[in-house]
């Protein structure tokens, strides 16, 4: 897989049009004495998951950092549903340059690509802050399986008998494991959606299915308790999961393939709001108690400059985007 991707090659992945980038392209960012006050008044932090969900603790933690150095309250909203796309659409549509939105990776790099009607486009209607958290996908089987390149041998030798697991169609561990599929080559796994990731590890252990790409977090308390078998990590080595080898090392190369979050705003966004951000994120995200308890969520702390959220989207979305037309993938 690529490590890079052009200009070029972004717009042509997300089918956008035009010469901006999600969010418009990304400025040097003004002075404070260039700029009014901002926040006037609280923030609100729309997430489209539940309370208690890895977002919401990721925007939970960057809500109190952010309080302490805003001066204004910031509130967390949880919107659920549609995979986070109702609430990434209401931070799409504000208007009031204090709405805010924690999304995750297929809002900004795969909803559009697999519903043409979605009701926003990420490639023009948010401003991109930063990439808040990280966390590798633990590919996982049933215990009776080997580790290892053995895996994949006896995965290729089980033809479509095979089957694998994710939360439904279009998430990151369906399109992961088609991507996956492609490079490990011989591999034809069926997919089966499941109603969330302890339903699929669930269907892991009685044997229903043979394999899934899933978070850290939930993937290896069963594995260390010897329930599951976890046979390596996308991306690079993980200290959320040390003892673990990489996929890519075992010839199977997915890139850098992760679940993240992200904080956007709508593209309205004020240059004040956007230059506030722009130190005081970093901070709230990187800081020992931020790094601290992000970690113990299971998400590795990033806090990026704007840049590296749009090099990050622009990279997913050209890998995900090849998996999506050539198999014709769609959500309605």
């Amino acid at each position: 897989m690529p490590s890079s991707l052009s200009r070029r090659a972004w717009l042509l992945a997300t089918g956008a049009a035009g010469a901006t980038l999600i969010g418009g392209p990304v400025a040097a960012q003004p002075t404070a004495a260039a700029t009014p006050a901002w926040p006037t008044r609280p923030v609100r932090l729309l997430v489209g998951f539940p309370a208690g969900s890895t977002p919401d603790i990721s925007a939970r933690i960057l809500a109190d950092g952010l309080a302490r150095t805003l001066g204004q309250p910031v509130r967390v909203e949880n919107r659920p549903g549609a995979s986070g796309n109702i609430a990434a659409d209401a931070v799409a549509k504000a208007d009031d340059d204090h709405t805010l939105g924690v999304v995750i990776n297929g809002n900004l790099t795969s909803a559009k690509m697999l519903n043409p009607k979605l009701p926003f486009d990420p490639s023009r209607d948010f401003a991109l802050l930063s990439l808040l958290t990280t966390a590798p996908l633990v590919l996982v089987a049933p215990a009776s399986q080997p580790d290892g390149a053995a895996f994949f041998a006896a995965a290729r030798a089980g033809g479509n008998r095979w089957n694998y697991g994710s939360v439904g169609i279009g998430s990151v561990g369906h399109l992961g494991m088609e991507v996956l599929k492609a490079a490990a080559g011989g591999l034809q796994a069926q997919h089966v959606p499941y109603n969330g990731n302890p339903a699929v590890l669930t269907a892991l252990t009685a044997g229903e299915i043979q394999m899934a790409l899933v978070p850290p977090g939930l993937a290896l308390p069963q594995a260390r308790a010897g329930r599951l078998r976890a046979i390596g990590v996308t991306g690079g080595r993980s200290t959320l999961a040390p003892e673990l080898p990489t996929l890519a090392s075992l010839g199977v190369a997915l890139g850098d393939l992760e679940v993240w979050t992200a904080l956007v705003g709508p593209a309205s966004l004020s240059a004040a709001a956007r230059a506030r951000l722009a130190r005081e994120v970093p901070e709230a995200v990187r800081s020992a108690e931020g790094r601290q308890r992000l970690f113990a969520a299971g998400w590795q702390a990033q806090g990026t400059a704007p840049e590296g959220l749009v090099l990050r989207a622009r990279r997913e979305a050209e890998v995900l985007g090849q998996i999506i037309r050539t198999q014709n993938i769609r959500v309605e």
